[in-house]
């Protein structure tokens, strides 16, 4: 049953994330890193305290008493996720909805799924599983099955990405993205899939924060708040020195106050994407801390994500003057990646 709310909780989450740049496309006469930076904000700065506030009432004391050590891992790991972060909004903006969340999803899946459980190999630690632990017994081994089933359903959704390159003419393309431009995109989004997953051992190097909201009484459910704040810090640096980079290179500023625009509603709707964008490690905190595996946790995160890109990208119909060959292929990556959540969830009910 644990799993099962487990799963239920990364459903959300997975939901959030695959849905978040969707009130970005409402947002009109405004340069990218405008409502890029103006939707982080709320996503790394406003919202993560706010949500500790109301779960973790003694977060400032927990932070202020952690190890420094401590900090600074988290906090490195947030930068070099900030990369990830930044990257994945250009992946998109150049892919679409759906092969960009699918290209960037994968690498990010391995990466995040499996190299905590390596690491553990080397630097055992009390109530961590390890990659050993994962190969030695059934449940792991379903697990990393899993793994592997929903990166050849990424391999697919590339592959239909691919298709797509060749057969829709740049016209068409423009139609379902303003900016599509596959090479750009690959690049970044590969880039992104890598770094991105620094977010997963981020949240591990702030465990003993975590550990001490428990020990104060804190809610299991959202023991992961008070690592989030520390953790979104180093994504929000990260991104708010490359959008102050591009609007003096761009001479972007002046989109902030520009009146000919429409401000307000481009203020909102910034808004709702990075509150949005930050519910998504919310409830991942609260599915990972019922099902008790982080490698477990991530890829059905990541699984679920990009179910749901791939539902808007169908309804953007991004995939709409594509050839049946290629609309079946795309198809399929879906349902592949349906059946790797469905065998980590398996592969957990077996673990409990």
């Amino acid at each position: 049953m644990q799993a099962i709310i487990g799963i239920f909780f990364h459903f959300i989450g997975g939901f959030a994330s695959g849905s978040f740049y969707m009130p970005f496309k409402g947002v009109k006469r405004w340069a990218w890193e405008n409502y890029w930076i103006v939707g982080g904000l709320f996503s790394w700065l406003i919202v993560p305290p706010l949500a500790a506030w109301l779960t973790i009432p003694h977060f400032t004391e927990i932070i202020r008493a952690a190890p420094k050590e401590v900090l600074n891992y988290t906090f490195l790991f947030g930068l070099l996720w900030g990369v990830g972060g930044l990257t994945y909004g250009l992946g998109v903006r150049y892919l679409g909805m759906s092969l960009g969340n699918s290209v960037v999803l994968g690498f990010c899946s391995a990466f995040g799924a499996l190299v905590p459980s390596i690491y553990y190999n080397f630097f055992p630690a009390t109530g961590k599983t390890s990659f050993s632990d994962m190969t030695g017994r059934t449940w792991g081994q379903v697990v990393i099955a899993g793994v592997a089933v929903c990166l050849f359903g990424i391999y697919l959704c590339g592959r239909a990405g691919m298709g797509k390159e060749k057969e829709v003419s740049d016209a068409e393309k423009k139609k379902s993205i303003a900016e599509f431009n596959l090479t750009k995109g690959l690049i970044v989004a590969i880039i992104s899939g890598i770094l991105s997953a620094c977010f997963n051992f981020g949240i591990e190097a702030g465990k003993p924060m975590a550990h001490q909201a428990l020990a104060m009484g804190s809610n299991p459910l959202y023991q992961n708040n008070v690592i989030f704040v520390v953790l979104l810090w180093g994504g929000l640096t990260t991104n708010f020195i490359w959008c102050f980079f591009l609007n003096l290179r761009n001479r972007s500023f002046g989109n902030y106050t520009d009146k000919s625009t429409p401000l307000l509603k481009n203020y909102v709707l910034s808004a709702i994407a990075g509150t949005t964008w930050f519910l998504q490690f919310f409830f991942y905190g609260m599915g990972e801390s019922k099902l008790g595996n982080g490698a477990s946790s991530w890829i059905l995160h990541m699984a679920f994500i990009i179910l749901v890109a791939n539902m808007w990208g169908l309804v953007l119909k991004e995939w709409k003057a594509v050839s049946r060959k290629t609309r079946l292929t795309i198809i399929a990556g879906i349902a592949t990646i349906i059946l790797s959540v469905c065998m980590v969830g398996y592969g957990n009910a077996l673990k409990q």
